[in-house]
C-alpha cells in the first residue's frame, strides 16, 4: 500500500483529494487483499484494535479514521491507549450535524474507494461513521462487511438504531456478535451472509485483564452521552437526579457535549456526583472493575460490566445488548429515580456465562474475511436474494446497489 503523506494522518485534513497520493495498487493476481477499515469514534476505536491486529496476517487493511470523534481524550488518546496502529488516512469530518456528517464521510470515502481500489470496506458498530462507510461502499458496488451486525433496541428515535438497519442491509458479510444478533438478522431477512463471531470487544478486555488493577475505593461509576438522554434540560436533570440516589460517591468522566449541556443549562449536579474529565481506556477499565456499580448509556460499558462481573444500571427504557439483562446481570432504569435505587438494592448473580464468546472474535473475523475475499465474485443480483444462514452457499460479493432514497433515513 502506497504511504499517505502526512497531511492525510494530521487531524482535520479537508478533504481526500488533497490528503494522499494516488493509489499505487497492483492489480497482480498474487496480490493480498486490500480493505478500507473505518473508525470514527471511541467504540470503534477500541474494538478496531484486536481486529486490525489479526487483519495484518491476510489483508492490506487500509486504514480510515473519518474524524467524528477528533479531540486527544475520545480519539488521539484512545488510539494510543489500546496499542490500535496509527490511521492511514483521517477525513476530518469534526463536529457537525447528523446529515452534515453522514454525507462529508460518505464523500470523502467514496473518494478513497476510488483511489485506493479495495476488495471490501469494512464497517463496524453503529455510528455515522459506520453507515457513511456502508453508503460510500454500495454506491461503489463494492462488498460490505459489518462488524457488530444484528443488534437492536427498535427505538426508531435512536440515529444508532438507524445506522444499524441501513448498514445491514446493505452489508454482504454480517459478523453478529451474538446467537440474539443473528437471530434478528434472520427475522428481518436480510440478503448477506451470516456469521456469529463473538465480540471483539471482548477480546480487547480480555487481552488487558491480567494489567489491570481495579481503582480503589468504594464508588458508583457513570457515564452518560445518548442525545436522548442530553438533548434535553428535563432529560438530563432526571439523569443527574438517578445518580445521586446512589449510596456510593458517583464518578462520572463526561463526553464532552454532556458536559456542555450541563453548563448551559445550569443544571444542579449533586455533591454527591464527581464530574470527571474524559478518560483513557485502560483507566477506564480500572474504573469498572473496581466499581461497585455501574450506570451507564453506553453499549460498550454495559458489556465490560458483565464482562468484569459489575453489576450494571442502564439508564435507558430498551438496550441492545438484552443477553446482559436476561442474566440478570443488567437493569433497565430508565431515569427513574426508585428504580434506580431498587435496582442497586439487588443481590448480583452467580452465574455469568460467556455470552460475548471467547476472545477470539478478531481472529475468526479475519478468517471468515479472508475465505470470503478468496471466493470468485459475480454481477449482484437485481433482487436481494434468499436468505442466508451461517456456513450456507454465499450470495454475490458484489455490493448491492444505492439509490438515491438510501440518503434518508429508515421510514418508522
Amino acid at each position: 500500500m502506497s504511504a499517505p503523506s502526512a497531511s492525510a494522518r494530521a487531524h482535520g485534513a479537508p478533504d481526500v483529494a488533497r490528503a494522499a497520493a494516488p493509489s499505487q495498487r497492483s492489480d497482480d493476481a498474487s496480490a493480498r487483499p486490500r480493505v478500507i477499515s473505518i473508525v470514527g469514534a471511541r467504540p470503534e476505536i477500541i474494538q478496531a484494535a484486536p481486529v486490525s491486529a489479526a487483519l495484518a496476517g491476510v489483508v492490506d487493511e487500509i486504514l480510515v479514521h473519518t474524524g467524528q470523534h477528533y479531540d486527544q481524550a475520545m480519539s488521539g488518546g484512545q488510539i494510543a491507549d489500546t496499542g490500535l496502529r496509527s490511521p492511514d488516512y483521517n477525513l476530518g469530518v469534526g463536529s457537525r450535524s447528523r446529515a452534515q456528517q453522514l454525507g462529508l464521510a460518505q464523500l470523502r470515502i467514496a473518494e478513497l474507494i476510488e483511489r485506493e481500489r479495495p476488495d471490501a470496506v469494512l464497517v463496524r458498530g453503529d455510528t455515522n461513521a459506520t453507515l457513511s462507510g456502508a453508503r460510500a461502499a454500495a454506491a461503489a458496488g463494492v462488498p460490505l462487511v459489518h462488524i457488530e451486525a444484528g443488534l437492536r433496541s427498535h427505538r426508531r428515535d435512536m440515529p444508532e438504531e438507524h445506522n444499524r438497519l441501513q448498514t445491514d442491509r446493505l452489508a454482504q458479510l454480517l459478523l453478529a456478535p451474538t446467537p440474539g444478533a443473528r437471530r434478528n438478522l434472520l427475522d428481518e431477512r436480510v440478503a448477506g451472509e451470516i456469521h456469529v463471531t463473538g465480540d471483539p470487544l471482548c477480546d480487547t478486555l480480555e487481552h488487558w485483564r491480567p494489567r489491570i488493577q481495579p481503582a480503589g475505593g468504594n464508588y458508583m461509576l457513570a457515564t452518560v452521552h445518548r442525545n436522548y438522554n442530553t438533548d434535553a434540560p428535563e432529560r438530563l436533570a432526571a439523569v443527574l437526579a438517578c445518580l445521586a440516589r446512589s449510596p456510593w460517591p458517583v464518578l462520572l468522566p463526561l463526553h464532552p457535549r454532556t458536559r456542555a449541556r450541563i453548563d448551559e443549562w445550569e443544571l444542579e449536579v449533586s455533591p454527591w456526583i464527581r464530574l470527571l474529565a474524559p478518560v483513557s481506556y485502560t483507566r477506564m477499565l480500572a474504573l469498572e472493575r473496581g466499581a461497585r456499580a455501574i450506570a451507564t448509556d453506553s453499549g460498550g460499558v454495559q458489556r465490560e460490566a458483565y464482562m468484569w462481573g459489575v453489576p450494571c444500571l442502564t439508564l435507558r427504557e430498551e438496550t441492545e445488548w438484552t443477553d446482559t439483562v436476561a442474566s440478570g446481570w443488567n437493569t433497565l432504569v430508565g431515569v427513574d429515580p426508585d428504580l434506580f435505587h431498587e435496582a442497586i438494592a439487588r443481590p448480583a448473580p452467580s452465574a455469568r456465562p460467556p455470552i460475548f464468546g471467547d476472545g477470539r472474535a478478531a481472529p475468526r473475523i479475519a478468517a471468515i474475511l479472508a475465505a470470503f475475499l478468496a471466493r470468485p465474485t459475480t454481477p449482484p443480483p437485481n433482487h436481494p436474494g434468499p436468505l442466508i444462514e451461517d456456513r450456507q452457499t454465499r450470495p454475490s460479493r458484489a455490493a448491492p446497489s444505492i439509490s438515491n432514497s438510501a440518503a434518508s433515513e429508515v421510514p418508522a
